[in-house]
């Protein structure tokens, strides 16, 4: 292999990365670990010590985990890029497919072989994940057959809709010239916008059961919180979580005429018809104050930056080398380019993390606040509360693991940011 200015700088991103995740992953199960043994004073007359520890222990148990996938991961990473990997099957492919059915379905088969090897690699570790760590606290209900089938169900979704959209990305970067980037972008845009529309009715009711909300009392509740925030929708649905997980939650999905409330079962069953309004309340704050459209536009901003780059290195000898693949002569590198690409990516993009998180706990505390204004604050900090009791979300997370990886504010932070009664109001908690 050709070491190149390609190859330190990846190496010394991959390092520095690894370096700082397991920095930020000690800290948190050492913080953890050391406030185990008592609940934090704002929260001794809600939370038993027992929710507290067992909340504890899931953080634990999936640091733990978390470090494994992290090892798993990079040693993943440097066989596809600086070990071969990558340049071995795509050599493999080359000389198989390319011959016989031409240069475009030898490109769809690189892409479809990395995805299917890289998913093999991974299946042990989500069936870890899912039958030992959620299963030990209570959370998978999952059955082995329900895991397999739905296995089955998102390779045959991602084949039916990945494949077509690759090969049209493809056909755009071989015909389009130096400007095939931007052209591609404007294909992916399309393409994740219709994706919003078609996934509530089409795609997601494969892998869920999706019924019209029956509590009338509640239906007629939301729908006057809807009319008040002027928030339409194609209905409210509950939707069947429990048959998968004990976690609970509540969203939005879908675009523009296509919108509908979706309830998890599991969240109907723990939360009171209040609760539930300042759920939903909390989810309508974040579409009065743009957050979807500020991230979408983000997302979009940042694709057509990345794909900007990777219309120059793909022009680029040394991208290759340096990356441990030899570029193709006589056949495209255009399947071999997205790949490399989006596989020496992430030790880069690792370090925008904190500035992604920030803006996003930003978006949660907004989106609090405009949920005490059109429902009661007691009922969201003590929906909150609940769901994170629920979901076994720890009480006292390290600060600056925090500030680097959570989307969402800790409990002690976003409690103490709503209106002062609210959090006072909360009930003792239950004898365990």
């Amino acid at each position: 292999m050709q070491i190149t200015d390609v190859t330190l700088a990846f190496a010394a991103a991959l390092l520095l990365s690894l370096a700082v995740k397991l920095w930020l992953a000690t800290r948190q199960m050492r913080h953890v670990a050391t406030h185990r043994h008592q609940v934090p004073a704002a929260f001794a007359a809600t939370v038993t010590l027992q929710a507290h520890q067992r909340a504890a222990d899931y953080t634990l148990a999936k640091g733990r985990f978390g470090l494994f996938s992290m090892a798993f991961g990079s040693l993943m990473l440097l066989g596809w890029t600086l070990l071969g990997g990558l340049d071995a099957l795509n050599s493999l492919l080359l000389n198989a497919v390319a011959p016989f059915w031409g240069p475009t379905a030898y490109q769809l088969a690189l892409l479809a072989a990395f995805a299917a090897i890289g998913g093999l690699l991974e299946l042990p570790l989500d069936a870890w994940g899912t039958f030992r760590i959620e299963q030990r606290f209570g959370f998978n209900r999952m059955t082995a057959k329900l895991w397999l089938a739905d296995l089955a169900k998102g390779v045959a979704v991602g084949a039916l809709v990945g494949l077509p959209l690759a090969a049209v990305i493809l056909w755009i970067m071989g015909v389009s010239g130096g400007l095939w980037w931007l052209y591609a972008w404007i294909t992916w845009v399309v393409f994740n916008l219709a994706l919003l529309v078609l996934y509530p009715t089409v795609i997601a009711p494969m892998f869920n059961k999706f019924s019209p909300l029956p509590d009338e009392a509640l239906k007629a509740r939301v729908q006057a919180l809807m009319q008040r925030c002027g928030f339409a929708s194609k209905g409210l649905f509950v939707m069947d979580g429990s048959k998968r997980s004990a976690h609970a939650n509540a969203y939005f999905t879908g675009l523009g005429a296509a919108k509908r409330v979706v309830f998890f079962d599991t969240l109907l069953q723990r939360l009171s018809p209040g609760e539930v309004e300042a759920v939903l309340a909390h989810e309508l704050g974040h579409f009065k104050h743009r957050h979807v459209l500020q991230r979408m536009v983000g997302i979009f901003g940042f694709s057509l930056a990345g794909l900007a780059l990777l219309g120059w290195l793909a022009g680029q000898s040394g991208f290759y080398a340096g990356l441990g693949v030899a570029p193709n002569i006589g056949a495209p590198n255009d399947a071999l380019a997205l790949l490399l690409f989006l596989l020496a990516l992430p030790p880069f993009t690792f370090f925008v993390s904190p500035l992604m998180a920030h803006f996003s706990r930003r978006h949660e505390f907004q989106a609090d606040a405009y949920a005490c204004q059109q429902a009661d604050g007691g009922d969201l900090a003590s929906a909150l509360l609940k769901l994170h009791e629920d979901n076994a979300a720890t009480l006292t997370p390290d600060p600056v693991y925090v500030r680097f990886y959570y989307s969402h504010p800790p409990a002690s932070e976003r409690l103490a940011a709503l209106p002062a009664p609210a959090f006072g109001a909360l009930p003792a908690p239950a004898a365990a």
